[in-house]
């Protein structure tokens, strides 16, 4: 049986910072929240291959602890970054992320999917889409996400590789177009753009 001591460590939050885009960031996670030690493949390829402009609002949809939404908010500092997730506790680690790393300019908040963000537009919405929820949400993330996007706004998702040709399927369908920006053995990051 493990000790007492053991079980209270793993009440303790997960520490670790990273730098992601340049930017230097300090994160407290816990159990249960996706890839909690530390930032994953796809989240950093993501990262690598998004454009973000100084002004630009941004959405995080599915936004865990935070990694993609704080550092988007952090380029572009006089736009504002909406972080939604369905778990309330992604969505308290990402608000005290934000607090621990002094980005004033995003906020965290609850909504499955699109739910809960109205008619809030932006520039710029990334997801790092899960696998797993089905090709139904899949479907609802990428509609929510073109009658959420300004004339001109960009999205860009990173899914595991098995999922590229649903996802380009879907953009197609959606947007009328889609752009593979990398693909890699595990994880493909596509763009699509609201014309």
């Amino acid at each position: 049986m493990p000790s007492p001591d053991y079980i209270a460590s793993l009440r303790e939050d997960i520490v670790f910072s990273d730098t992601l885009c340049g930017q230097p960031l300090t994160f407290h996670t816990t159990w249960g929240l996706f890839s909690p030690r530390g930032i994953d493949a796809g989240t950093r390829l993501l990262l690598d291959h998004v454009e973000v402009g100084e002004a630009d609002d941004c959405l995080d949809l599915g936004c865990g602890y935070g990694p993609i939404g704080l550092t988007l908010a952090r380029l572009a500092p006089k736009g504002r970054t909406c972080l939604v997730d369905k778990d309330f506790v992604a969505v308290d680690y990402s608000n005290k992320n934000a607090r621990i790393n002094g980005i004033g300019n995003a906020e965290a908040f609850l909504s499955n999917g699109f739910s809960a963000v109205g008619d809030r537009r932006f520039q710029v919405i990334t997801s790092n889409l899960p696998a797993k929820v089905g090709k139904e949400m899949l479907y609802l993330y990428l509609y929510d996400a073109f009658e959420h996007l300004h004339p001109g706004g960009r999205l860009y998702v990173v899914t595991i590789t098995g999922l590229r040709r649903f996802i380009e399927r879907g953009f197609k369908e959606v947007f009328g177009n889609y752009d593979k920006l990398k693909q890699g053995k595990d994880y493909t990051v596509a763009l699509a753009v609201r014309e």
